[in-house]
């Protein structure tokens, strides 16, 4: 593969549910998404392959790891400047308290939890 240039603004944006604005590069193995939330977003619990970091750029999220009910079960908030790493398979969800921008990077490539949540 050859290297190759990317400017956000050119990269085509997808809505895959109310409230969500994604733009999204992939590489051979792994690919990052530069995600909008506006206010009220919710993104429902979900798991994926794919390990994920998620490095909170504005804004401000709380997020829910874990099952219902379960001891591992947690919820905290995230603001502008913070980061969280995902590891494979773990339940996770997320709600914006305010407009937030959040740089999603996932290996290997593999469908976002908003893919599933329509």
């Amino acid at each position: 593969m050859d290297a190759t240039a990317f400017r956000w603004a050119e990269v085509q944006e997808d809505h895959p549910i109310d409230f969500l604005h994604r733009r999204m590069i992939k590489g051979e193995k792994m690919m990052v998404a530069r995600v909008r939330l506006d206010k009220g977003c919710h993104v429902a619990p979900h798991s994926h392959e794919s390990e994920q970091i998620a490095v909170l750029l504005s804004g401000r999220v709380r997020w829910t790891l874990g099952e219902e009910g379960s001891p591992e079960r947690r919820e905290f908030e995230m603001a502008g400047g913070e980061a969280l790493v995902l590891p494979s398979n773990v339940l996770h969800g997320v709600d914006a308290l305010e407009d937030t921008e959040i740089l999603d990077v996932l290996t290997p490539i593999g469908l976002m939890g908003v893919d599933r949540q329509k």
